[in-house]
């Protein structure tokens, strides 16, 4: 899932704004040193190699600096999926849309209100279930249809084949930063509740993954470790902060407690301490001191160890770590926050000297190991190194920032998909929140990635779409047209019939129905 974000461009944008829907491209890669297009958002993206005989996933997430309450920062997400042809339209709470005149609407939730939805039900067989948002003003807006034997060949077609099987999916979630925390905890207990059900519960977009840094980061407000005491190899003076005690790990619980689905955790150092550094200091350009296998490298694979075993005091454990946040950002000089470099040769011999044994002689050692922790055009180098596999989730940045974008000690503000005004008690579900619900809420850990085979008889009729069948048998398919007209489309399963379909423009769908057994 690894990293996608042009840090240093802040380019605040608008509550509201559209970029959602138009004017990026699925996939499209942000990198370091130029502004991101308008309204763009990086693909989703985890890879996979082996290190020493080890399992290692690669990581790649989204950071999308578009400025807090910013363009809907997004088309998201490497794949996509299908559908339209509706009838009755059902779901939970609506929205309580809020214009703030920047091209479409955000949803407000308050400690007394919140738009929900219904908790997914399959429909019948020989029916379909959609779920619609557009830059128009749906949010998530349920409605069903059925199967047709018999229809005309639209101008877009599309055939599913679930013979042609891919990658299966670990998820999607988002990051609980120090900022994240501070906005969510500046609510009250209410609103809080209503904001971790936006995102975890049934009633919401069922996030499973969540991404937690280890100590500071650009967006808390102060810099911090947890072993800054000179010389402390054996790590005897590490602790967690209030930060973690007060804040991330209360949210952590309370978010377990709402969800239905098991929430893997991950967690991502920045820097490690200053005294461990060549530079001595949290930012700018430097590395660990020494080599792999020194003193200085094992005692920084302790404190991967230490740290996991704090949390897990907490009854709270975890899926994965990161070697480390965007490796290269150590390697530019005058890096403007938390950072520590490696190169890929480098990492993989702390990996297979330090950490990998480190973790695998600790009582964590079924926590997978996740590298590439970086941005997306350095990818080509590094599988030079490991081997590229295949694209199975996507984590986003910041579950919450304030009005600003913030806080961020460094003032690198960005965007996010829920946006807080605790003056206030209210929070704002932008447009990328529910265009990442299309695929958290509906795409299940191990859901697999199958074949969908497109016909055209148009050249401006183009949409983007991805296909899905979920471990209980049912499929799944999101469709995005970032056009600003109306597509015509239809859907074939050979098992089922055909759907006729038409996906307004700026909108994207998400059909799902079942396959005979």
């Amino acid at each position: 899932m690894g990293v996608n974000k042009v840090a240093g461009y802040s380019q605040r944008g608008q509550l509201g704004a559209a970029g959602w829907w138009g004017g990026s491209h699925l996939g499209a890669a942000h990198t370091w040193g130029a502004a991101p297009p308008p309204g763009t958002w990086p693909e989703l993206l985890v890879d996979s190699g082996w290190v020493a005989g080890k399992r290692v996933h690669w990581h790649r997430r989204s950071h999308c600096s578009r400025g807090a309450m910013g363009p809907g920062c997004a088309s998201v997400l490497g794949w996509l999926l299908l559908a339209q042809a509706a009838l009755q339209a059902t779901g939970g709470r609506p929205c309580d849309a809020k214009d703030f005149g920047h091209g479409s609407l955000v949803c407000a939730c308050s400690a007394t209100y919140c738009d929900t939805l219904d908790p997914l039900v399959l429909p019948a067989p020989g029916s379909y279930v959609k779920y619609e948002s557009s830059k128009a003003g749906k949010r998530l807006e349920r409605s069903e249809g059925s199967f047709q034997h018999n229809a005309k060949s639209p101008d877009f077609h599309l055939t599913l084949d679930t013979t042609q099987r891919y990658q299966k999916v670990k998820g999607f979630g988002g990051s609980i930063t120090d900022a994240a925390a501070i906005n969510i905890q500046s609510l009250s207990k209410a609103a809080q509740n209503h904001l971790l059900r936006s995102y975890f519960s049934e009633e919401g977009i069922e996030y499973n993954l969540v991404r937690v840094p280890m100590a500071s980061t650009d967006f808390s407000i102060r810099l911090y470790t947890y072993a800054d005491a000179e010389g402390d190899f054996e790590l005897r003076h590490f602790n967690l902060t209030e930060e973690d005690t007060h804040m991330k790990i209360p949210i952590l619980q309370a978010a377990q407690a709402v969800a239905k689905r098991p929430l893997s955790l991950y967690a991502s150092p920045w820097t490690s301490p200053v005294w461990m550094k060549t530079n001595g200091a949290m930012t700018g350009r430097g590395t660990l001191k020494g080599s792999p296998g020194d003193k200085y490298h094992r005692a920084w694979a302790k404190y991967f160890v230490r740290f996991l075993d704090e949390y897990a005091k907490h009854n709270l454990t975890f899926w994965a770590v990161t070697a480390g946040n965007e490796p290269t950002a150590g390697e530019i000089v005058f890096y403007p926050f938390q950072c520590l470099g490696f190169s890929p040769e480098h990492q993989r011999d702390f990996i297979a000297q330090d950490l990998g044994p480190a973790l695998a002689n600790s009582s964590h050692r079924h926590v997978q190991l996740i590298i590439l922790d970086d941005q997306r055009v350095m990818l080509p180098y590094w599988a030079e190194v490991n081997l590229n596999n295949y694209v199975t989730g996507w984590t986003d940045w910041n579950l919450a920032l304030d009005m600003e974008g913030g806080p961020n000690w460094s003032k690198n503000y960005v965007d996010s998909p829920v946006i807080v005004d605790s003056s206030k008690d209210v929070f704002y579900k932008q447009p990328m929140f529910y265009h990442l619900g299309h695929f958290s809420k509906f795409i299940p850990e191990g859901s697999q990635r199958v074949g969908l085979a497109v016909s055209k008889k148009c050249h401006r009729c183009d949409l983007e779409h991805s296909a899905f069948l979920r471990p209980d048998g049912a499929v799944v398919l999101v469709v995005l047209n970032r056009s600003p007209m109306d597509v015509s489309f239809g859907v074939s399963d050979p098992h089922v019939g055909f759907i006729e379909a038409v996906a307004p423009s700026d909108s994207i769908q998400t059909f799902l129905w079942k396959q005979p057994a």
